[in-house]
């Protein structure tokens, strides 16, 4: 089990083939740390997934398990992207998920860039 009581990490989950070049994809971005490239079925007009270049499940493995500068690259990944999409005066939204109640449906951490649009509400309470 993984530190968040998800599943381990498979290493044939959809991202890792992409990171290993098995699986192509429309790159925005990629340093040492991080991949970014468009969602095959993007929910806005800009819509882009960076992932880690390590094996995490979730972000609270990556939390725990990554070090110092993989964190710190990542995320400035994470922001290079979003500026270089040229989201930042309109505003974006960052989403990661967790686990099946959170919606996640690759067990790889990624964060998900939306913008291009006024994005509504995120979540309804019921």
């Amino acid at each position: 089990m993984s530190v968040t009581g998800l599943p381990p990490y498979d290493p044939q989950n959809i991202f890792a083939r992409i990171l290993r070049g098995e699986i192509p994809c429309k790159r925005v971005y990629e340093d040492e740390f991080a991949l970014a490239f468009h969602d095959i079925n993007p929910q806005a007009p800009t819509h882009v997934l960076v992932i880690p270049k390590g094996p995490h499940v979730s972000a609270a493995d990556f939390l725990a398990d990554a070090g110092d500068a993989e964190i710190a690259g990542f995320w400035r990944a994470v922001g290079h992207v979003a500026k270089s999409l040229g989201l930042e005066d309109a505003g974006y939204r960052l989403l990661t998920n967790m686990g099946a109640d959170g919606g996640q449906e690759v067990p790889h951490f990624h964060v998900h860039i939306f913008g291009g649009k006024r994005l509504g509400r995120m979540v309804s309470v019921s």
